[in-house]
């Protein structure tokens, strides 16, 4: 009905929530999950007061029970022909006007491959388990404006726990950070060797730092005028392979010192 919202106004939708959380039923625990599912129930035109039959709380996440997919479904065209219907094993067929037609079968061999033949749930309703699979995937494929991108109970008691975490690239260091990270990763890397196959002889292949590398960080220090980042590169000199391009950059970092020092 599009005037769901117009059946109850907010107030007595806020004490039917209350009687919901207090019931201990569908898995609201609180009146504000309650209060949700009827504000989801009312935008989708249905009355408020029903969000309790059709939606389940799992996990505190809503869910669509499998039986109101199927109703919503079969309410906007579709129809879903039972061909099996065992302990063992259920399949269906769904068409709908829009979305073609799909057969969906689910068996203890399947769910059992997916991790789920030895839940409790599945060792004791094992049929109604795979009715529910059955119609919420053939539901969501050929139509799945009837589910409202929701998950059957049965599927999100089956779910594993997926924690948010974040995957925002991290911002590349600059500056002193950088050239501080190169030389943790030079101190920390253990002695590598490498067999040159040219020569057979065996070379060192720990991580170096270039003589050009190594100068343009005493110039930037320099330019800065950051005693700090002159002394990381000071470090990074270590790391510098050819003997006489460390003395040049001695006297470069030296003569930078000077510098800053008399610019403080």
């Amino acid at each position: 009905m599009s005037n769901a919202l117009a059946t109850l106004t907010f107030g007595e939708m806020e004490k039917l929530a209350e009687a919901i959380a207090r019931s201990g039923l569908f898995g609201m625990k609180t009146p504000e999950a309650a209060l949700a599912l009827m504000a989801i129930s009312a935008a989708e035109g249905v009355h408020p007061a029903l969000a309790a039959r059709d939606y389940h709380i799992i996990s505190g996440k809503p869910t669509l029970k499998s039986d109101a997919m199927l109703s919503r479904f079969q309410a906007a065209g579709g129809k879903m022909t039972m061909q099996e219907y065992t302990d063992t094993r259920v399949v269906a067929e769904f068409s709908h006007p829009q979305g073609g037609k799909v057969t969906i079968d689910w068996d203890i061999a399947r769910a059992k491959l997916a991790g789920l033949g030895k839940k409790d749930t599945w060792l004791q309703y094992p049929r109604q388990m795979l009715r529910a699979r059955v119609i919420s995937e053939g539901v969501r494929t050929v139509f799945p404006g009837a589910t409202a991108g929701m998950m059957a109970p049965e599927e999100a008691i089956d779910a594993p726990d997926l924690t948010e975490r974040d995957v925002t690239p991290d911002k590349p260091l600059t500056g002193v950070a950088a050239l501080q990270a190169r030389v943790a990763k030079i101190t920390e890397a253990e002695p590598a060797a490498v067999l040159d196959t040219a020569t057979g002889e065996i070379a060192d292949a720990t991580p170096a730092m270039s003589y050009a590398e190594v100068s343009d960080a005493i110039g930037k220090a320099v330019a800065a005028k950051d005693s700090d980042a002159l002394l990381v590169a000071v470090d990074l000199m270590r790391s510098v392979a050819d003997e006489q391009h460390r003395a040049e950059l001695d006297v470069q970092a030296r003569a930078a010192w000077k510098t800053i020092k008399k610019a403080a």
